[in-house]
């Protein structure tokens, strides 16, 4: 890999999905730069439609696009509106690719995601892993959105020379997420769901599935601050994975979030519902390797959580929304 370097400060970035939690860390790690922010709201503008991206973009002319924009949700929502999570994705990634090309963006990060790998690839999964085997279920119709995103970024890349980068989060939490009790994902549900239990003085909680399958979290400001880095140190074909390093069963990430949150019940699990790769773990040795570390603990990070939805910093009623609104 050749060795690159890229200055943001006096860039004009939009960051697509600045209202979402990803979006919103990446504005916050981004005013360290020294670069000028580009935002538009939803109902300004929905990236969804080609032609007011389009023009959207040839109005303002960014330099640099980090896209955190699309619909997002947990298994729940997956599993029931798989039409909006495959469209409405496709739709926003292939307008935002193409009006990048059409203004000739200097640097374009796309933002995807761990389940794009095979539900049952190789631990910890490499960037290779990717298109090697059948997707999980419950959550292939956000994969292959997301996939698609890769796979545009490295066909504009090839045939018209744009810099075009990926990178593949884990999962993961923090400020500003999404807690509606039945479409959010892991981290923010068992936030709300304890807390509700400790002011109910509720006995027990429900966690989903039998708590045996381990997954890698990643606190959302080191995401970010991974997304300024690639920004400025990588520039290449291949999707690049961003995790934590470390894994825990759903088990126990629900007694750490229960211990976070202060709840003292006991923890119930229900079998009935289902468990979704039994294991995902990003082999990040590629960035490690470029010189980025996470830098926040896991208590830190869950308490930093908790700390937002007392605050009412998430969405706490909303279903699932496009991080673009």
């Amino acid at each position: 890999m050749k060795p690159f370097s890229y200055q943001l400060s006096g860039k004009r970035v939009f960051v697509p999905g600045h209202k979402g939690m990803v979006g919103s860390a990446i504005v916050r790690r981004l005013a360290q730069e020294g670069c000028t922010l580009l935002t538009v709201a939803r109902n300004e503008v929905d990236l969804s439609k080609e032609e007011p991206t389009l023009r959207w973009f040839a109005n303002n002319r960014p330099d640099v696009v980090v896209n955190a924009a699309g619909r997002v949700g947990g298994i729940s929502a997956n599993n029931s509106m798989p039409v909006e999570f495959l469209c409405e994705n496709l739709a926003i990634e292939l307008n935002v690719v193409k009006a990048c090309h059409a203004i000739a963006a200097e640097r374009l990060l796309f933002l995807g995601s761990s389940c794009i790998y095979p539900k049952y690839a190789k631990q910890p999964m490499s960037e290779d892993e990717l298109l090697t085997g059948p997707l999980e279920p419950t959550n292939e119709w956000y994969a292959i959105a997301k996939i698609a995103g890769i796979k545009m970024c490295q066909a504009f890349r090839r045939q018209y020379g744009d810099d075009f980068i990926s990178a593949m989060p884990t999962n993961l939490y923090g400020p500003g997420d999404n807690y509606h009790p039945e479409h959010s994902h892991v981290p923010a549900a068992l936030l709300r769901r304890f807390h509700e239990a400790k002011i109910a003085k509720a006995p027990s909680v429900v966690v989903w599935g039998t708590g045996k399958p381990l997954r890698e979290f990643l606190y959302v400001n080191d995401l970010a601050d991974a997304c300024i880095f690639l920004l400025k140190s990588y520039s290449d074909d291949l999707p690049i994975n961003v995790g934590a390093g470390h894994e825990v069963s759903i088990a126990e990430f629900a007694a750490a979030v229960a211990e976070t949150v202060g709840y003292e019940g006991k923890l119930e699990f229900d079998t009935s519902k289902p468990d979704g790769t039994p294991r995902k773990l990003l082999d990040s040795s590629l960035i490690l390797s470029l010189g980025w570390r996470p830098t926040t603990s896991f208590a830190a990070g869950l308490a930093d959580a908790y700390k937002d939805f007392l605050a009412g910093g998430g969405r706490h009623a909303v279903v699932e929304r496009l991080a673009s609104s």
